[in-house]
């Protein structure tokens, strides 16, 4: 291993409301090798050049000194994903697997949940995942999807279970069901053009870690003239400045890319760090545009690939968006 990989492996751990440690850093495996149907046709390199499989972009990535792997049912690669691992030879006491249940198995029940999770399991070829989440809050069906997960923390199949595309509000219902085990993450979109203050304020105080997805918009922002500015002063890319600024948030940040050169360059942002102007600036970027589209996306995915797919059924209509 090199001395740089050696160095992002060795990346400071957050400890977790449950005592368990997460990552700072990890690798989104979305689109690696594979795109979901219902996921737009975007490459993960915006190039327009096909994806190499995603047991190769994962063996990169480990080797480039990622720990911390992303995953999802709705990802359609994870036996890729844990061919990589058994490849790579790093033991598993030094990995944090996560994944994430899709919406089409939450409405089908807690036993699809459950026999999800073993799939998931034998896919990434492990006993156990550091992290498994509730990838959106699916009407009616998502508090008894995360119920028939809380007894598998401590029979030791899932250390810590999580929430993913949660509003404040989701979050709400679900705690007012009556839990036995606390959600310790959300992971939503988070990067400094939709940066909802009043919803990351929230988690915050519930003692619910943040994780950020798109946290790199997706290279789409890359050449905005304010990151172009702020990276010439710092001498890194526009990429590091949003690396940067979800570290420095205290977001866990998880970038992903298929190529190494990209892998390595999004994984230096702890050598520096962003001044407070400079942070404010940034912050600033998010428009009342964006906040609007996020509302728009919410509600188009919370019923995605349900049987009420392409309706507002059940859609919670009025939440906090910002």
């Amino acid at each position: 291993m090199s001395d740089e990989a050696a160095e992002l492996a060795s990346r400071p751990l957050i400890t977790l409301s449950d005592g368990t440690c997460h990552p700072s850093i990890g690798f989104g495996t979305y689109k690696c090798g594979s795109i979901p149907a219902s996921a737009s046709a975007s490459t993960s390199s915006n190039t327009g050049e096909a994806s190499p499989p995603a047991r190769d972009i994962v063996s990169e990535a480990l080797a480039c000194g990622y720990r911390f792997l992303d995953c999802a049912q709705f990802y359609a690669n994870e036996a890729e994903v844990g061919a990589a691992v058994a490849d790579s030879g790093v033991a598993r006491s030094e990995l944090y697997l996560a994944s994430k249940v899709w919406t089409s198995t939450i409405e089908s029940g807690p036993e699809a949940v459950l026999a999800q999770l073993d799939r998931t399991l034998t896919d990434l070829g492990t006993e156990y995942l550091d992290l498994y989440c509730i990838h959106w809050p699916v009407p009616g069906k998502h508090v008894a999807a995360y119920k028939a997960l809380e007894p598998l923390v401590a029979a030791g199949k899932i250390r810590s279970l999580g929430l993913s595309n949660y509003s404040v509000e989701d979050y709400q219902e679900l705690v007012a069901s009556g839990l036995s085990v606390s959600p310790q993450i959300n992971q939503i979109e988070l990067n400094p053009f939709l940066y909802r203050k009043n919803t990351v304020d929230f988690f915050r105080a519930e003692g619910v870690l943040l994780q950020s997805y798109r946290a790199l918009r997706d290279g789409k922002q890359f050449g905005h003239p304010l990151l172009v500015s702020i990276a010439a002063s710092h001498g890194v890319s526009t990429a590091q400045i949003l690396g940067r600024w979800c570290v420095q948030k205290g977001f866990i940040y998880i970038p992903k890319s298929v190529k190494k050169e990209r892998m390595e360059e999004n994984a230096r942002v702890f050598h520096f760090a962003l001044k407070e102007e400079e942070m404010k600036s940034l912050d600033d970027l998010t428009t009342p545009e964006a906040i609007e589209n996020f509302k728009g996306l919410y509600r188009k995915c919370v019923n995605r690939d349900t049987s009420k797919d392409g309706t507002l059924d059940g859609v919670k209509m009025d939440i906090t968006n910002d």
